[in-house]
């Protein structure tokens, strides 16, 4: 989900996501679940996880397929890629890699599926990228990933920056440029699919109200939230080197705008994404 740079993910970066999984986990929740239910995978299956962080996905996958299939999740950051071998219960039919997908070795026609849950926005040539990984695939085998819609759809961009903008200038990015939103527009998406050798692909918008923090009370959750949005996506990013007073502002700026959320123990805020299933042509 981060919206670090590639370079990153073996840095600070990798730090405060790994500081922050409980969290991110909780937000991201049902996104992973709607990406494995569309994935429908079958006992025995082989599937590579695609940007696979701490193994959340993996190892839910590795229940559906069963002793007799496997799992590779594959991640640039070591340090979620050790979180995630640590983590893996004995015997389960899962590997975890330290590489990028768009380039790793992949035996061809090896892998039944390609799942991701937010893994996929950030190659740098996405079109080369799923063609390596669908090269992977066996003939008539699946693609299913979600990631984010526009940043304008997800409160947990558009809330803290729409709370700061009177004072922290936004610097302008390409739409298209790898990152979180990469995948926002689903014509592009689909051309990229498209483009990558994909057939059958049907791209559906996923909705849902996303648990944002946490908190024993509700004054405590939004302390939660506040402190979570201070250390992963664009606001910690946005005032990284802003001084003091400008942070304190801030801080308090998003604060009333997440307290303006409901929620009881989390702050509740919409979430959009795009539910994505593609198929390698049968030989």
């Amino acid at each position: 989900m981060s919206d670090a740079p590639t370079h990153d993910w073996n840095g600070d970066s990798a730090d405060r996501w790994a500081a922050n999984l409980a969290r991110l986990d909780l937000m991201l929740e049902d996104f992973g679940n709607a990406a494995i239910a569309a994935a429908d995978a079958q006992p025995g299956n082989h599937i590579l996880d695609i940007g696979c962080g701490s193994g959340t996905s993996t190892f839910v996958l590795a229940k559906q397929v069963g002793p007799g299939g496997h799992i590779l999740g594959v991640d640039i950051s070591a340090q979620l890629v050790g979180i995630a071998r640590a983590a893996a219960p004995v015997g389960a039919p899962v590997e975890f890699r330290c590489a990028d997908a768009a380039t790793a070795p992949l035996p061809a026609g090896s892998i039944d599926l390609l799942f991701s849950r937010f893994g996929v926005m950030f190659f740098d040539d996405p079109v080369a990228a799923f063609g390596h990984m669908r090269r992977a695939l066996k003939p008539g085998g699946r693609l299913a990933f979600v990631c984010w819609r526009g940043a304008q759809e997800n409160d947990w961009v558009r809330l803290p920056m729409a709370a700061i903008r009177d004072f922290v200038r936004p610097v302008p990015a390409d739409p298209e440029a790898p990152g979180p939103f990469a995948f926002g527009d689903r014509d592009r998406l689909t051309s990229i699919l498209a483009n990558a050798g994909f057939t059958d692909i049907d791209i559906a918008p996923f909705d849902t109200t996303i648990s944002y923090g946490r908190g024993a009370t509700r004054e405590a959750a939004i302390d939660d939230a506040l402190d979570m949005a201070f250390q992963v996506g664009p606001l910690a990013r946005a005032l990284a080197d802003q001084p003091d007073d400008i942070r304190n502002r801030a801080a308090a700026a998003v604060r009333a705008a997440f307290a303006g959320q409901p929620g009881d123990t989390s702050v509740l805020i919409d979430g959009a994404a795009w539910v994505a299933v593609a198929r390698n042509p049968a030989a």
